[in-house]
């Protein structure tokens, strides 16, 4: 491992904090604080994904090294690494928070591998920083399960996002209050590293806007866009380089959006500070997949109210951090400018959304009056409990010529409600096959499947199943971690070995700590 290169350029080119304590306090005038991952008295390793440490160049056998488990559970540095954590603030359900930062997360350095690509590398859970508030910095074993399998289950959907490389369990007790209802209990600690191209947040910007460190905010401004979209290198004139930036932010984020959408997924706590200026899916903590079909749906136990992070909600609360960083870039970039991106957010949403019903529905082509047909489908699976991955994996098998309702049954969570919706349902499956055989080669059901099966998934990572594996591996037994991490390697398509993980969530799950709704608690 000692042959990892380090060009950590944050830490060369933006200011640091001068104190070098890890004391929580207000960090003026500052991106990052120097600070040192707490050493763990037991690190163990958990499961590791293979493809990212190919990612850093990383042996099969520097993994299995005792080396490997004592830099990623933050009891040693490796020769260039320069750990720092950053400074940033966001707006939290709506509200602004002022000073927020890496209160858990400890950044490692950035490597280049052979490629010439550059991966930060971040440590979560690994003790104070100067940004922790009233926190301890530590994770739990659960939130870090579920964080590693997440960024690895996203990204082979086909989802931008940030990855996992690894998760060590520490060998200690960390205490939560899981369901902020009084009742902390020691869990076991655990450390996730996590690797991107970059992990810069639009609350990054939003602090030093609203501290009016424009110096700052200006050399924040030119260093993303120096370093992380390099191929803005070849517009010459400064002003039109900084309105192309965030025009892409802008895309990048709708396409985001739609592509959630896409597989049922809800991030439940879409902060701005939650955002990634890549357009990254990025802080995975109580997320969690659409089981029966419902677009005020939350797997967030804070937003159980308000559900402002709702499945429904997401792209326009996307367009409403993008607004909120539009106003922090105020007077470094100019207002029409700030205007064409968010506008081209509102195009690149008008275009991919149509785009993408037509793929999951199965149709060569979009028509406007398919609108009320999708409109049709998603009301009948809500008010009839469907479940929403089931039920498009099952219509991609339906025979157009002979199209036969008895065939989505098992899509449905309730006998009673199947029965209760069954004739409207057939008059629905009915309509859809009529409109897929008035396409040329509409009766060709091989290539229909195909094309739909390449983009509605076969499996996701339920909560119930996430819950599964974290129940196994707090006894001590990792071997469903590592399994699902196989599994959701090819969501796409059907393993027979692997079945008994595309089942739709069972009735115990449904109200049951963990497997349907969650806290922010790790």
């Amino acid at each position: 491992m000692n042959r990892l290169v380090f060009d950590n350029r944050t830490v060369r080119e933006l200011p640091g904090d001068p104190e070098q304590t890890s004391q929580p306090r207000q960090v003026l005038g500052a991106f990052w604080s120097a600070v040192r991952p707490r050493p763990v008295s037991g690190p163990s390793l958990v499961a590791h994904a293979p493809q990212v440490a190919q990612l850093l160049e990383l042996t099969a056998e520097e993994v299995a090294d005792e080396g490997f488990v004592q830099v990623f559970s933050g009891n040693r540095l490796l020769p260039g690494m320069f750990p720092y954590a950053s400074c940033y603030g966001g707006h939290q359900f709506g509200q602004w928070a002022g000073q927020l930062g890496d209160g858990r997360a400890i950044g490692l350095g950035e490597v280049v591998n052979r490629a010439g690509e550059r991966w930060e590398l971040q440590l979560k859970g690994s003790g104070i920083t100067p940004y922790s508030r009233r926190g301890d910095g530590l994770a739990v074993l659960r939130s870090s399960i579920r964080e590693f399998l997440c960024s690895e289950a996203v990204h082979h959907l086909g989802i931008p996002t940030t990855r996992a490389l690894s998760v060590i369990a520490t060998g200690e007790e960390v205490i939560r209050d899981m369901f902020y209802d009084g009742n902390p209990r020691p869990e076991p600690g655990a450390v996730v590293c996590r690797v991107a191209p970059s992990f810069t947040r639009f609350g990054h910007f939003e602090i030093f806007a609203s501290r009016g460190d424009q110096r700052l905010l200006e050399s924040l401004l030119q260093f993303t866009i120096d370093r992380d979209f390099p191929q803005l290198a070849s517009v010459p004139e400064p002003m039109e380089r900084r309105a192309r930036w965030f025009v892409e932010v802008c895309e990048r984020t709708a396409r985001l959006m739609v592509a959630w959408m896409r597989v049922g997924f809800v991030h439940g706590v879409m902060n701005t500070d939650n955002m990634s200026i890549l357009g990254l899916t990025m802080d995975y903590g109580p997320y969690g997949w659409i089981d029966h079909f419902d677009p005020a749906w939350t797997p967030n136990t804070t937003d159980r109210q308000g559900r402002r992070y709702c499945f429904g909600r997401q792209a326009e609360i996307g367009r409403w951090n993008l607004e909120r960083l539009a106003d922090a870039l105020a007077g470094r970039i100019p207002s029409a400018d700030l205007e064409t991106g968010l506008a081209q957010f509102d195009a690149q949403l008008a275009q991919g959304l149509p785009r993408m019903l037509m793929e999951k529905f199965g149709w060569q082509a979009w028509r406007e009056t398919d609108a009320d047909l999708v409109e049709q489908a998603f009301a009948l699976m809500l008010v009839a409990e469907v479940d929403m991955t089931d039920f498009f994996r099952r219509l991609a098998d339906v025979s157009v010529q002979k199209p036969d309702v008895a065939s989505l049954r098992p899509a449905f969570y309730q006998e009673g409600l199947f029965l209760a919706n069954q004739d409207a349902c057939a008059a629905w499956l009915a309509a859809y096959a009529q409109r897929v055989l008035e396409e040329a080669n509409g009766g060709d059901d091989e290539g229909r499947r195909a094309r739909m099966n390449a983009v509605n998934p076969r499996f996701v990572l339920r909560n119930y199943i996430a819950q599964q594996a974290i129940d196994a591996s707090e006894s001590g037994d990792h071997r469903l971690v590592r399994e699902l991490l196989e599994v959701l390697q090819t969501p796409y398509a059907d393993h027979p070995a692997h079945t008994r993980w595309y089942a739709l969530r069972p009735e115990w799950a449904r109200h049951k700590a963990g497997c349907s709704m969650l806290s922010c608690s790790s």
